[in-house]
C-alpha cells in the first residue's frame, strides 16, 4: 500500500510498526508514537467511510481519524473482539446489538443492499473468478459457484423483510466492552436488506449455546430455515 504523506506522518511515519490485519487483505494495523490505528485502502474503504459516518448517529462505530482519496484511517477502539477468546455472553451481546441495529428506521438508511444488489454483486464475483471454488464445493455438496448462483435465482424468496443490516455480521466484526456494549466494525456492506442476511451469517459462526443465546437476545422465537439456508448460500458467493 502507498499512502498520502500526511497520513503516513499522522500515524507515526517511520517510527510506527506496520503489520497485516487479518480482517481483510486491504487493512493494516499501525502502532506508533501517535497511537494505534487501522488503515484501509481501496474501493471498499471509500464505501465503508460513508457508512461509518451515517451509522455513527445510531450506534457505536470506530472513530474516523482521517480519510483522503481511497485511504481510511480508523482509531483502535480498545474493546475486545468477540472472535478472540469470546466471553460466555458473546451470543447475548451479538443478539442485543443486532436487534438494536435492525430497529433503526429503514427509511433513514440511504444504502441499498437488497437482493437485487447482492445477486448482481454475486454474479460479478462469480464471473471474475473471485469466489473460492473449493470452499463453495465443500459447503454445497460439490456444486460450482455458477450452479449455486443459478439455484439462488431459482429459489429466490418471494418477499424480503427489510431492515438496516450489517452485511457481514460475524463475531470478528463485533467488539464488546466489559459492560456488554458493542461496537460494529467492517461496515462496507451495511445497508437495507432482509434481516436473514445478518441472522444467517451470525449463525454460521456461533455454536451452541451461544447460538441459542443469540436468538433469545435478538428476540426470534422461530427461525425460517428456508430463508436461513438461502442467505447462507448467498453469503458463500459474496
Amino acid at each position: 500500500m502507498r499512502f498520502p504523506e500526511n497520513i503516513f506522518d499522522l500515524v507515526g511515519g517511520e517510527d510506527a510498526i506496520w503489520s497485516d490485519d487479518h480482517s481483510g487483505p486491504e487493512t493494516l494495523r499501525v502502532t506508533g508514537p501517535n497511537g494505534e490505528f487501522f488503515i484501509k485502502q481501496g474501493p471498499l474503504a471509500v464505501t465503508e467511510h460513508g457508512r461509518l459516518r451515517w451509522l455513527k448517529r445510531w450506534a457505536n462505530v470506530p472513530d474516523v481519524v482521517a480519510f483522503e482519496g481511497n485511504v481510511l484511517v480508523l482509531a483502535e477502539a480498545g474493546w475486545r473482539s468477540l472472535d478472540r477468546k469470546p466471553p460466555p455472553e458473546a451470543g447475548t451481546i451479538m443478539g442485543r446489538a443486532l436487534r438494536a441495529l435492525h430497529a433503526i428506521p429503514v427509511e433513514e438508511c440511504p444504502f441499498d443492499e437488497r437482493l437485487d444488489v447482492k445477486l448482481d454483486r454475486a454474479a460479478e464475483r462469480v464471473r471474475a473468478g473471485l469466489v473460492d471454488r473449493a470452499a463453495v464445493a465443500a459447503r454445497h455438496a460439490g456444486l460450482t459457484p455458477e450452479q449455486v448462483y443459478d439455484k439462488l435465482l431459482l429459489e429466490r424468496p418471494a418477499d424480503e423483510d427489510p431492515v438496516v443490516t450489517h452485511g457481514d455480521f460475524t463475531p470478528a466484526n463485533v467488539l464488546a466492552s466489559y459492560s456488554g456494549e458493542a461496537i460494529f466494525v467492517d461496515l462496507g456492506e451495511l445497508g437495507v436488506a432482509d434481516r436473514y442476511m445478518d441472522l444467517a451469517v451470525a449463525l454460521l459462526h456461533l455454536a451452541e449455546p451461544a447460538a441459542a443465546d443469540f436468538l433469545a437476545a435478538y428476540g426470534l422465537d422461530e427461525v425460517d430455515e428456508a430463508k436461513l439456508a438461502y442467505y447462507r448460500s448467498l453469503h458463500s458467493l459474496l
